[in-house]
Order: C-alpha cells, then sequence, then structure tokens
C-alpha cells in the first residue's frame, strides 16, 4: 500500500487515545469512573440512534467484557458485576432493535436451565448466607454467556464491522497494559512470588490479568496475518511483545497457555483454508511470530532472574519439582464432582459450592472451573447445559466454516472457564463471537436480513 487508509490511520489514533486514558487513570484515579460511565454513554447513545445497524451493541458490549477487569481493578465500576449487567444489557437492546435468529432457541433452554438451581439454593442456603450475592456472582457469568450467544448465533456481520467489534475488544486492553507499565515498570527491583505475581499486576488477581492479557496477545497475534499493512503489523508485533510480557511475568499460566492453544488453533484452520501464494507469504510470518514469541520469552526469563522458567516447568524456587501442577485446584474439582455425584438430579444449588467446600473440606474458595460448577450447583440439568454449550456451536460451524476465528475463540471460552471459571464476562462473549456468520463484503453483497433459514 502507498498510503495508509482511514482505517488504519483510526487503529492508530485508538492507541494513542488509550495510551491517554492510561496515563489519566494512572495519575488521576478517579477518572476511571468517569471514563467508563463516557464509554457507556457514547455506545448507548450510539446504539439507540443508529438502531443497532452496524452492530453498534456488540461494539459496545465487546468494549466493556474488555475493558471490565481494568475498570475493576481502578474502582470505577459501580458494583462488582457492572461489567457483565452492562454486556447484557446493551445486547439486549441491539436484540430489541434488530431482533434474533429462529434457531436460537437452544440458547434460550440453557437459560432456562439456569433457573431451578436458584430456587435449590434458596431451600440449601445457611440462615447467614446471602444469597442474592451468591446468584449473582455464580449467575451473571453464565447469563451474559447465553445473551451474547442469542445476540450472536446465526447473525450475519460485515467483516468491516466485525473488524471494529475485534478493536473495540481490544483497545481496553491496550489502555491496560499501558496502565500497568506505568504502575510496576520494571520487574528486577522488586520481589517476585512464584506462586501469583501481584507486585507485576498492581495488586490485582494475576489469574484475571493473565487472562485478559492472553486474549490481548492472541488478538494481535490474529491481526498479523489478517490486517495486511506494514506500519500497523509492525505496531501490533510491538504491542504483542508488551502484552506477551506483561502475561507472563503475572506468573499466573492459565491465560498463557491458553494464548498459545487460540493463536495455533487460529493458524492451523487459516492455514488450511488458504491457498499455496497466501501460504508462502503465512510461512513467513509465522516465523516472525515464533522470533518474537522467543524474544518475549526470554527476556521475561531475564527479568524474573530464571523463576519464571521455574514456574513454567513446575518447579519451586529451589527447583525442585513440585507435585501438583494444578495449584490445588484439581481438589476442587474433585471437591464438585463429588457434590455432583451426591445431589445428581437438582445439584446443591447455585452458589452452595462455596459453602459445601466449607463444610466438608474446610476450604474457603470460590469454584475455579465452571463444568464442574455447573454440575455440582445444577445436577444434570447442567450437563445438559455444558452440552448445549459445546455441541451447538460444533453443529454450526460444520454448517457454515467462514469464521477464521472459531476455533480460536471457542478454545479461549473452554481453556479459561476450566482455570478460571466465568467470574468475568470475557469468556462468554468471546464465545458468543465464534457463532457470528461474517460476510465478505468482496464477495457477498451486504444483506439487512438476518439469517434465519
Amino acid at each position: 500500500m502507498a498510503g495508509i487508509s482511514r482505517y488504519q490511520f483510526n487503529y492508530i489514533e485508538l492507541v494513542l487515545i488509550h495510551l491517554g486514558m492510561a496515563l489519566s487513570v494512572y495519575f488521576f484515579r478517579p477518572s476511571s469512573s468517569f471514563i467508563l460511565l463516557g464509554v457507556i454513554v457514547y455506545f448507548l447513545f450510539l446504539t439507540i440512534v443508529k438502531e443497532n445497524n452496524n452492530n453498534e451493541a456488540l461494539m459496545g458490549a465487546a468494549y466493556i467484557a474488555g475493558g471490565e477487569v481494568f475498570f475493576r481493578q481502578t474502582d470505577a465500576m459501580f458494583f462488582y458485576e457492572t461489567g457483565k449487567y452492562m454486556v447484557i444489557i446493551f445486547l439486549l437492546i441491539g436484540m430489541f432493535f434488530k431482533g434474533t435468529s429462529s434457531r436460537t432457541s437452544p440458547y434460550w433452554t440453557y437459560l432456562l436451565i439456569l433457573i431451578p438451581g436458584v430456587v435449590v439454593a434458596s431451600i440449601t442456603m445457611s440462615y447467614e448466607a446471602e444469597i442474592r450475592k451468591l446468584v449473582a456472582f455464580n449467575l451473571s457469568g453464565p447469563v451474559a454467556l447465553g445473551i451474547t450467544a442469542i445476540y450472536c448465533y446465526y447473525k450475519k456481520i460485515r467483516e468491516k464491522d466485525f473488524q471494529a467489534v475485534i478493536s473495540f475488544l481490544l483497545m481496553p486492553l491496550i489502555a491496560h497494559m499501558f496502565y500497568l507499565y506505568l504502575y510496576t515498570p520494571n520487574m528486577v527491583d522488586v520481589g517476585i512470588n512464584l506462586q501469583a505475581n501481584y507486585v507485576a499486576t498492581g495488586g490485582y488477581g494475576p489469574n484475571q490479568i493473565s487472562t485478559v492479557f492472553g486474549l490481548g496477545a492472541v488478538l494481535l497475534a490474529m491481526r498479523l496475518f489478517i490486517i495486511k499493512h506494514k506500519l500497523i503489523n509492525l505496531i501490533d508485533i510491538v504491542l504483542l511483545g508488551m502484552m506477551g510480557y506483561r502475561a507472563l511475568i503475572t506468573f499466573s499460566r492459565g491465560g498463557v497457555f491458553t494464548a498459545i492453544v487460540c493463536i495455533v488453533a487460529f493458524l492451523v484452520f487459516l492455514y488450511y483454508k488458504k491457498g499455496s501464494r497466501e501460504k508462502y507469504r503465512l510461512n513467513f510470518k509465522i516465523l516472525l511470530l515464533g522470533v518474537a514469541s522467543l524474544i518475549i520469552w526470554l527476556f521475561s526469563l531475564a527479568q524474573t532472574g530464571g523463576l519464571l522458567g521455574n514456574r513454567y516447568t513446575n518447579r519451586n524456587a529451589a527447583g525442585q519439582l513440585k507435585k501438583d501442577i494444578t495449584t490445588g485446584r484439581a481438589e476442587l474439582v474433585e471437591t464438585e464432582l463429588q457434590a455432583f455425584l451426591n445431589h445428581p438430579v437438582t445439584g446443591i444449588g447455585v452458589g452452595k459450592g462455596y459453602e459445601y467446600r466449607l463444610e466438608n473440606q474446610d476450604i474457603s474458595i470460590a469454584t475455579h472451573n465452571e463444568i464442574s460448577r455447573m454440575l455440582s450447583e445444577h445436577g444434570l440439568l447442567g450437563l445438559v447445559a455444558i452440552l448445549i454449550l459445546i455441541l451447538v456451536p460444533i453443529i454450526f460451524w460444520t454448517k457454515f466454516k467462514n469464521n477464521y476465528y472459531f476455533l480460536a475463540f471457542l478454545a479461549f471460552w473452554f481453556l479459561t472457564i476450566n482455570h478460571s471459571a466465568m467470574r468475568i464476562a470475557l469468556p462468554g462473549f468471546v464465545y458468543g463471537l465464534a457463532l457470528l456468520y461474517i460476510v465478505d463484503d468482496k464477495k457477498h453483497p451486504v444483506h439487512r436480513k438476518r439469517l434465519t433459514d
């Protein structure tokens, strides 16, 4: 390309704006609340005025899903689950204007399946338990997933609009990354905890930071192969290096391993779909990505005095191999599976898992695995819900293999909920993106009609 298109220029502008956002929040933390409020008002206004003609509701939901952890960390959220609730609200407004496919009945069934667990919880919970908070904490994520799936399933979206959604999902992650570089610029001079590095995450949960930065790295890696512009590719590979480094030094492995699997899944499918001439170009970019990844790893290793290598080879600071690679998560899953076996029909009720572990094993910790939580708290209905979430997208994809992102996004959802449950809206939202029917503007005329047949 001789010049730079308006789209690429907008991308550079957005990156600079989010660098400014990070600076603003770092120097004046309360500004984060005003930024969040501005984002919500802007996208609500855009969605209503344009009647969601270009999926503005999905773009707003993407921005909130991408920024949820950042806004939580900087005390911008009005209440803890604001991110998930706003994703739901945006998409419900979008559905009000444009409706949904007639084939969304599996996901309506999934949402209905969640209700009996609330009834069971009202019976099984102790008098001291705050049922409303426990139900909100455990069900807001699954409900956000269900609403996102209903909005996206069989919905046509132009490639241009889809890329805008991805950009709005990525931008708050970039702002969050810049913010942490300002907060902890140098790892050499700070103490490092081999279990979870709170110093590198500004004192916030390393698991969630690793998860969101892992997705940021995935999106940036994808852009290297989708966006054909040397300057933008250069910017993205620099951002990828910065994002990958911040994900690694959290010492939380789940988000990093998930990112690797997602990138590989994306590249395998992309490589399979491309012709021989295009594969030659892909090979060069794959090599470039591999070299960049190696540099990120070696730099991170040096910055942590080699301790990062111990973490990823499951060794302690002395270099001795540890027995449990799951850092206690296997024990939590075992407890929840036992609860399912003891109460297979009704389950123990939404939110009861925390109390159940405390009563039976004296462990006071929330679940890290959404699959085992669904089984223990919803019983056989939970099993049906899991089968819906896994089988419906696979069947959809066998019909329409036009979404290069499908395998990567579905893998991100599945792997994330197995190490971090659904504490944030991101995995459920990304699951929904895998269900979109992406229309190539160059090959097909644009139709506003929904894909209902």
